[in-house]
């Protein structure tokens, strides 16, 4: 069975790997009811973990809470469920490499921005991406075979894919939107955190993606 995560600590995890965020994105990141995602925050804000800045609705975690959170992962999961995620780490980054060649196909063009004004080319790229997501989300599903709270990303994968071949072009790389690239981010950086890795270490192909 795969190790399940307290519900609290997943709502400070994903205020870990959000950085700031409002409760809706909180929320869906932890795979938390709204309602409960709210109430941990606000337990988290009378601890001192977490913030809230009112003037734009976004809850930011402190550097107090980077050290709670460090201090709770270390307890969070058993080291051998750690090497079971490494095991399937070397995938996941390959799949990185590749995505990050997608998103610079779609963001440029010869060397140039893509203004997105070649319907035929960026229809191709599309029909890459989901290629790729029917690649990547058995991947990430094997995550969640191993520590139950990463499974969620690859439905949110899915179902991100699904709305860019739809038509909904900025959810592939856009910014503050909940699109593939900020989904596929997210579960790099719980990664990274979940398996105590060090980005500055090489961990990391994805350090300069768009």
């Amino acid at each position: 069975m795969p190790h399940t995560s307290d519900a609290l600590f997943r709502t400070l995890h994903a205020l870990r790997i959000k950085g700031f965020a409002k409760v809706e994105s909180i929320a869906e990141l932890a795979d938390l009811p709204l309602a409960a995602a709210a109430d941990h925050l606000a337990a988290l804000a009378e601890s001192g973990t977490a913030t809230f800045r009112e003037a734009r609705e976004l809850w930011q975690i402190t550097p107090a809470g980077r050290d709670e959170h460090l201090r709770a992962i270390d307890g969070e999961v058993e080291q051998s469920t750690v090497d079971d995620l490494a095991e399937r780490y070397p995938q996941f980054l390959a799949l990185g490499e590749r995505f990050k060649e997608l998103c610079s196909d779609w963001q440029l063009r010869d060397g140039a921005p893509n203004d997105h004004s070649d319907l035929r080319y960026d229809l191709a790229i599309v029909a890459e991406l989901a290629v790729f997501d029917a690649a990547a989300v058995p991947v990430v599903a094997g995550f969640g075979e191993v520590l139950h709270r990463l499974g969620g990303y690859a439905r949110r994968l899915e179902q991100t894919c699904r709305r860019v071949v739809g038509g909904e072009t900025n959810m592939f790389t856009g910014v503050m939107c909940g699109s593939y690239h900020e989904v596929w981010m997210e579960l790099h950086e719980d990664l990274i955190l979940t398996q105590r890795l060090d980005r500055v270490a090489g961990n990391d192909p994805m350090k300069a993606s768009h």
